[in-house]
């Protein structure tokens, strides 16, 4: 009995482990690392929201922080429910900055349009944060008042039920 509870166990971990691997995917390590590797390009891009290069400069590298930190916290558990929350902002932020589809005067669903990934890439910052939320407060009411009780607490996802290797 100890041997199917052990192996239950460990499918519970790891399930856990992929689900947050997945949702930070995108910043730890491939935006992250392309921050790094492609810092002109993202200046070159961060230019078009913000005119000043040097506040651009900063906000790439605060950019990079959130992503590192914060991914590495979700994976953790360390204080997971905050650093969720705080990439779920970290999301919309950027969604709102850098992938404004709505400036663009020949934007259009249907047809031809150059511009459609850019309201999909919208689309994808705005669901991810969805993903986020859920992981910052849970899947119902009672997480968002746990959440601002302690927003510091950790969720514990790889902590397993009392007496489950009976």
């Amino acid at each position: 009995m100890r041997t199917v509870a052990g192996a239950h166990n460990l499918l519970s971990i790891s399930i856990a482990f992929v689900v947050r691997c997945l949702l930070v995917a995108l910043f730890l390590p491939f935006s992250a690392l392309d921050k790094v590797v492609n810092f002109k390009q993202a200046l070159d891009q961060a230019s078009q929201a913000i005119s000043n290069r040097a506040l651009a400069a900063l906000l790439i590298a605060g950019g990079f922080g959130i992503e590192v930190v914060m991914s590495l916290a979700v994976l953790t558990g360390v204080a997971d429910r905050l650093a969720a929350l705080i990439l779920a902002g970290y999301c919309v932020v950027t969604a709102l900055l850098w992938k404004q589809f709505w400036k663009q005067r020949d934007f259009r669903l249907r047809g031809v349009d150059g511009h459609r990934d850019l309201f999909w890439d919208f689309l994808k910052n705005i669901a991810l944060a969805g993903g986020f939320l859920l992981l910052a407060f849970g899947t119902d009411a009672s997480g968002v008042r746990h959440f601002f009780s302690d927003p510091f607490v950790s969720s514990h996802p790889y902590a397993q039920e009392q007496g489950a290797d009976r």
